[in-house]
């Protein structure tokens, strides 16, 4: 793609840029069209004739990208790249590349949020103080819900990785007692690797940071539930899918777990019908961990560089190597 400036389509851009980021660094690699939403009907007729197409959610399966002649770049806007069908792009020659790294502070911050809204009920405690509640009390202070210290707590961590670190890292800040499961590795330092089974049971607090597979779907089953304590908190900020949302309903409802903090389901936008809408004790955000605009700023850089690497022939974030 020498001397010629490519054609760049992004499919879904709003939610990396909802107006508070600037589309200037991408509009200078190329002849760049912003779609805020793509529809399933529309990629072929918006995409045809792209060289270079950007994808957070809109799905590039097989069928799709046999229709699309001029493609020789995917990018996905985010780490998890399942949206493309990465083998039908690689038999064409064309790189798949990922955006790793940009939210990890975001997510830990996240996973504590909702940890700490698990254990001081900060937004109940806040609404009542707004209802006049306190102007009202007899006593100086009240409190609803038992609060909880999480000090000497123990949190186990189900994916060592980055993101799983940095939120071991705040864990102990807090004085937590930090362990770790992660099949990848053999040794994660001064951090106690345990087996499945031993951390679900022995925590007070079980967070997930693993990336989703074939294998670990389903991976929080009634099961695996019914191994953890009746007083630990559960909290997802990785990948819906990773748990079966039935089973901890149930469990969530019939008192066997403590709360729940989830940032991600397996269907998203969620049907009305999701049991943990109504679940007991189990809060529930948009999927908003990735999206404070200093991660979303350094996604977008990383964007750029991943374009300006490939069109310099030496692309990075390749998740489809040939």
């Amino acid at each position: 793609m020498e001397n010629e400036k490519p054609k760049i389509v992004v499919l879904d851009g709003y939610t990396l840029n909802p107006g508070d980021l600037s589309w200037e660094g991408l509009a200078a690699l190329g002849d760049c069209t912003v779609h805020e939403r793509t529809g399933p009907d529309q990629i072929v007729e918006r995409a045809r004739d792209a060289q270079i197409i950007l994808t957070n959610k809109v799905v590039l399966d097989r069928e799709v990208i046999a229709q699309l002649p001029e493609l020789r770049y995917i990018g996905v806007l985010a780490t998890g790249f399942n949206v493309v069908d990465g083998t039908a792009a690689r038999e064409r020659g064309i790189p798949v590349t990922n955006v790793p790294n940009y939210s990890t502070r975001s997510v830990a911050q996240l996973t504590f949020a909702l940890l700490l809204e698990l254990t001081l009920h900060v937004g109940h405690h806040a609404a009542t103080v707004r209802e006049g509640r306190w102007t009202a009390n007899q006593d100086f202070c009240y409190w609803d819900y038992p609060l909880i210290e999480l000090e000497s707590l123990q949190l186990g961590v189900i994916g060592w990785g980055r993101i799983g670190r940095a939120v071991g890292e705040v864990a102990r800040a807090l004085g937590m007692r930090v362990w770790a499961y992660d099949p990848l590795l053999t040794d994660a330092g001064d951090v106690e690797l345990t087996d499945l089974a031993s951390l679900l049971r022995g925590s007070d607090v079980v967070t997930l940071h693993c990336p989703l597979t074939s294998e670990n779907a389903g991976l929080i089953n009634a099961e695996r539930l019914g191994w953890m304590k009746p007083t630990a908190f559960l909290l997802n900020t990785a990948r819906g899918p990773l748990i079966d949302a039935g089973a901890l309903a149930d469990a969530l409802n019939s008192g066997r777990l403590a709360g729940a903090g989830m940032d991600v389901l397996a269907v998203e936008p969620p049907p009305a019908d999701n049991p943990l809408l109504q679940a007991k004790n189990c809060l529930i955000t948009p999927h908003i961990a990735w999206a404070t605009r200093a991660a979303r700023g350094r996604l977008m850089e990383i964007v750029i560089a991943n374009i300006r690497a490939f069109l310099d022939g030496n692309p990075q974030n390749v998740v489809n190597p040939g």
